[in-house]
């Protein structure tokens, strides 16, 4: 009873890791995003450990569900790993106000951001 399964969008050498409402702004999550594209997974882990930037360990716990994706699931060699793809989307924003002079209020945004990791098993060279 159920609905009908859908096929699968990635190939099957690529797994994919998904995580929803990380509090940040999409602009800020985008530049840890930026520098893991296209590095191995070993590498991309090493440069989020040691980032400075606060939301470097949403990042990793998202590339770390993706690594351990394909080994367990999808049984890919993880040696061989390298981040294809890391793109941001922007989610909810929650609207705050602050009292300002005059009556008046300031506006405070806060917003919400989506990160999805693709990973993708190296071909190796022939």
């Amino acid at each position: 009873m159920g609905k009908p399964s859908k096929e699968r969008r990635l190939s099957d050498a690529e797994v994919r890791a998904f995580s929803k409402s990380i509090r940040v702004s999409p602009q800020k999550l985008n530049l840890v995003a930026q520098s893991i594209r296209g590095k191995s997974a070993e590498a991309a882990l090493a440069q989020l450990t040691f980032s400075t930037r606060r939301v470097s360990q949403d990042v990793k716990t998202v590339l770390e569900s993706a690594i351990a994706n394909a080994e367990n699931n999808h049984q890919l060699d993880v040696d061989s790993l390298v981040v294809s793809e890391a793109f941001v989307g922007k989610s909810l924003t929650m609207k705050r106000w602050r009292p300002r002079a005059r009556g008046r209020v300031g506006k405070i945004l806060k917003p919400f951001s989506n990160l999805t990791i693709i990973v993708r098993e190296r071909e190796e060279a022939v």
